[in-house]
């Protein structure tokens, strides 16, 4: 049984005419005059240009897929059509859920009307009740961080706030599929940080995240899959590290060109990279009998949460799927910047087909302050690993720094009679 498809493109393709007037001076009498002969404008001839090209590919449910590109392939209109803003030209678009998108700052708040006001029509045009809307407004309101100006008219925000108030809204309509084009980078580093850590959430609650980037570290070390749009094409569609490489490997070729010639696919947007490091076409690997529908945090009381103490105990969640009678393999790992911290494996006797939960329990977490990537993989001996990322926050309550916080404390022994303590 194959992953449900939250989004599947078969042959997209987008065109747009293109049709100017031929560039010539003009006077107020010359145009006057023209208009009492009945003459008419001069028109250049009717250009077409292909933004999309054919594209196809599939997102799975529940995965996290960076789209990255060049400045004009095709990125953001892809995203458009996605989203409904664009009828594609020809091929099929299917959509599995619904959708919420951040695709431009701002885009669908109306300058005069506050951002309360603002909350409530956005969260209607993205399919909730009014009922809805309102038993969610504080929430978004709190989330936001705007205090005061809620209730203000919000072409009196600034960038930052604009982005508050989009976010917030975009991520608390309780959508399926959340589509975001770039729109992340404006915001300051706290803004970033809760913002990474909902869309950890997301992530971890099975949800399906569409995000289109230029920041390919994030790709590799966030996304589950990554797709490279090149000249309106797919050029390529597999697992982030291997399609961030043959995306490097095409702009080192492009620049070698433009050494050698003055010119390359870099002269202009929209042009493709050099057809000479052109990556295979992946191939898919053999469906694995064991997937991995969500991985959930849960606290010492059992609570679903993604921030804990140092001192918390942590319980992960493995929610699996069995396919076919085979026996299973789960790991769990605590990552820092790429750096292995912890590591678990289970080993199962043969499972039967059905659904389960593999459970980790960690009495004590003892981690320092900080984002740790929490790694939770199945596999069986006969098929590929499925994997699958969640943000894990730690706050302690001070007075302790680095990467671990063992179990410590502090003692003073009484000093001389005076109540003095020697140096």
């Amino acid at each position: 049984m194959s992953t449900p498809a939250a989004i599947v493109v078969q042959g997209l393709t987008k065109h747009f005419k293109k049709r100017s007037l031929r560039r010539e001076y003009s006077t107020i009498k010359s145009e006057l005059v023209r208009w009492l002969r009945g003459q008419r404008q001069v028109l250049e001839p009717l250009h077409v240009i292909e933004a999309l090209k054919g594209v196809d590919f599939v997102v799975p449910k529940g995965s996290t897929v960076g789209i990255i590109g060049r400045n004009g392939s095709g990125k953001s209109t892809l995203l458009k059509l996605i989203t409904g803003i664009y009828t594609p030209s020809s091929g099929t678009l299917q959509i599995n859920g619904r959708i919420s998108a951040l695709l431009e700052l701002g885009a669908g708040f109306h300058p005069d009307f506050t951002g309360r006001e603002n909350i409530m029509i956005n969260g209607i045009i993205l399919g909730m009740s009014r009922s809805e809307v309102k038993a969610r407004m504080e929430e978004i309101i709190e989330f936001a961080e705007l205090g005061e100006f809620i209730d203000e008219q919000v072409r009196t925000y600034s960038s930052g706030m604009f982005m508050r108030l989009a976010f917030a809204v975009a991520t608390h309509v309780d959508p399926d599929i959340l589509i975001i084009d770039e729109i992340l980078s404006v915001g300051d580093e706290h803004f970033q940080r809760k913002s990474m850590a909902k869309m950890a959430e997301f992530k971890s609650s099975g949800r399906t995240i569409l995000l289109v980037t230029h920041g390919l570290s994030t790709v590799e070390s966030w996304c589950d899959l990554a797709v490279w749009i090149d000249g309106g094409k797919a050029r390529m569609v597999g697992p982030p590290r291997e399609v961030v490489a043959a995306y490097k490997k095409a702009v080192d070729a492009a620049e070698a060109q433009t050494e050698l010639t003055g010119s390359s696919a870099l002269s202009a947007p929209g042009l493709a990279l050099p057809a000479s490091v052109e990556a295979p076409a992946p191939v898919a690997p053999p469906a694995s009998a064991v997937g991995l529908r969500g991985v959930r945090l849960l606290d010492g009381g059992g609570a679903p949460s993604m921030s804990f103490g140092p001192d918390s105990a942590v319980e992960v969640c493995l929610d699996y799927d069995v396919r076919e009678p085979t026996d299973c393999e789960f790991r769990v790992e605590l990552q820092r910047d790429g750096n292995l911290l912890f590591a678990s494996t289970l080993k199962t006797g043969t499972q039967k087909g059905g659904r389960g939960t593999a459970r980790l329990r960690l009495d004590r977490i003892g981690l320092g302050d900080g984002a740790y990537e929490l790694v939770a993989s199945a596999r069986t001996a006969q098929s590929a690993v499925e994997t699958l990322k969640v943000t894990l926050q730690v706050a302690s309550p001070g007075g302790a720094d680095g990467l671990i916080r063992p179990s410590h404390a502090w003692h003073v022994d009484a000093g001389p009679a005076d109540g003095a303590l020697k140096q």
